[in-house]
């Protein structure tokens, strides 16, 4: 019988697979210190993770560990050296979040370009009509996005695009251009050249040495300062005080963040007390269907690892 690590509570829907399994067993671990990782986490096969970090201090007591079953895409929070040396194998839930997070997309789009906060405020507060000429707000009709990364959520995010006639360019050095065609996009080879045009700019890359600070203040002095850029992938890709900046010297017109650096950021991060920032707590998945589909796939990673029927989508190459 394999034992499982559910490091921190998920969707009944995939527990339940292990519960109809008699293979299986499982604990749930909700204390996410360090020490108690250490003591807690050696005695099982298998883990479910989430947020929590497992760095080569954790891992290195994991003697019996096969297999780490992400419940999302990023792999920024396992020590990927560690167990690329100790035959670890690390899975992803690569197709349950990608819609969820599309429509976390479009939904800051439009919050933004329709001063929906703005608007709710007035309201509200009396104002019914006195703001309504000081509140500038913009159509997506024949607006033109850069997405910057073209995986499933890429590919979920050009569709709603489209539909509401924009024109999408797209960037992903890994992406054949025919394939974007296909999906109705335009691919540009130039990050920060094809950024200076773009109305909107929608962020889907993995944090990384190439990545981090990428988005800094001297890219974002280059945009139009109409646009608005929208972070749902991983917190330090865009400089966060470089952004605080160019929102307040009107250098782009507003800016959506689904991540930080720090999670949760800091209670002294400027970005939480700008008003041109929305704002949302690292929960485009958080939708009662993508919760549902992330635990199941994260615990059938686990299960189609020990009956040896992962699927390649699935596997991190490390």
């Amino acid at each position: 019988m394999f034992k499982i690590a559910i490091i921190e509570k998920i969707d009944e829907d995939g527990l339940a697979l292990l519960d109809k399994n008699p293979n299986f067993e499982y604990e749930l671990i909700e204390n996410l210190n360090k020490d108690n990782l250490i003591k807690e986490l050696p005695k099982f096969d298998a883990v479910t993770l989430r947020v929590a970090k497992l760095d080569k201090d954790i891992l290195q007591h994991c003697k019996r560990l096969k297999v780490i079953s992400r419940h999302g895409v990023g792999i920024d929070n396992v020590d990927l050296n560690y167990i690329k040396n100790n035959n670890i194998a690390l899975l992803i839930t690569a197709t349950a979040n990608s819609l969820a997070v599309a429509e976390h997309v479009m939904y800051m789009m439009l919050s933004l370009s329709k001063g929906i906060v703005s608007y709710d405020l007035s309201v509200r507060e009396g104002n019914f009509k006195n703001n309504i000429n000081k509140i500038e707000t913009f159509e997506l009709y024949n607006k033109e996005i850069l997405i910057a990364g073209f995986g499933r959520i890429g590919k979920n995010l050009i569709k709603r695009c489209l539909g509401f006639e924009m024109k999408v360019n797209v960037f992903d050095p890994f992406v054949e251009e025919k394939i974007i065609k296909s999906f109705g996009g335009s691919k540009v080879n130039n990050l920060k050249n094809s950024i200076k045009s773009a109305d909107f700019v929608s962020i889907h890359m993995p944090l990384n040495e190439k990545t981090k600070n990428m988005i800094d203040i001297d890219v974002l002095k280059s945009m139009k300062k109409n646009a608005i850029i929208i972070n749902t992938a991983r917190g330090g890709i865009i400089n966060e005080e470089d952004l605080d900046s160019a929102l307040n010297s009107k250098l782009i017109f507003a800016a959506g963040l689904d991540v930080f650096e720090k999670e949760p950021p800091d209670i002294n991060n400027p970005l939480l007390k700008n008003k041109k920032v929305l704002l949302s707590p690292h929960s485009a998945t958080f939708t009662k269907e993508c919760k549902s589909r992330m635990s199941i796939e994260t615990v059938q990673n686990i299960i189609d690892f020990f009956e040896k029927k992962t699927k390649p989508s699935m596997i991190v190459k490390l």
